[in-house]
């Protein structure tokens, strides 16, 4: 991942993960999320859901297929220039304890204020390992490039 990929994506507010089920039906689902650790953390959190976390349809597919992809944006109707974004393509699990979930949960208050109020410390987390990444854009106001497939 470049320094400005990394930066873009700490600017970022909100990504969108897609997750596939075991045979590769795809789904996506826009989530907060935070970078720690070496990996891209999006918590399972309070907010209101119909079934427990580990039902979720993103949670299922994980466990039933960890790739994963996390895409951010930045859309101007009126500039186009401004276009740009990241994806990150690796290896999702499903994480509720060890070492790296409280740096992960502090990790995600520290960017999100909703968060400071809920137990986080008993939610499950995703977790996504970068493989790969792909960007597109002026990353940090630049001209619009491309940038396929790097290692990391």
């Amino acid at each position: 991942m470049t320094p400005a990929e990394r930066q873009f994506l700490e600017d970022g507010r909100i990504g969108h993960l897609a997750t596939a089920t075991a045979d590769g039906a795809p789904h996506v689902v826009p989530v907060c999320y935070a970078l720690s650790g070496g990996a891209i953390w999006i918590a399972l959190d309070e907010k209101p859901k119909s079934v427990r976390p580990r039902r979720l349809k993103r949670a299922r597919n994980i466990m039933a297929n960890p790739r994963a992809s996390l895409v951010v944006d930045v859309y101007d109707d009126a500039d186009w220039s401004r276009l740009a974004w990241v994806m990150v393509r690796g290896a999702a699990r499903l994480v509720d304890a060890g070492p790296q979930h409280g740096p992960a949960v502090a990790a995600l208050r520290r960017r999100y204020a909703q968060y400071r109020d809920m137990r986080l410390e008993e939610c499950v987390l995703i977790a996504i390992v970068a493989e790969r990444t792909t960007s597109w854009g002026g990353l940090a106001g630049g001209t619009w490039r491309a940038r396929e497939d790097s290692n990391l």
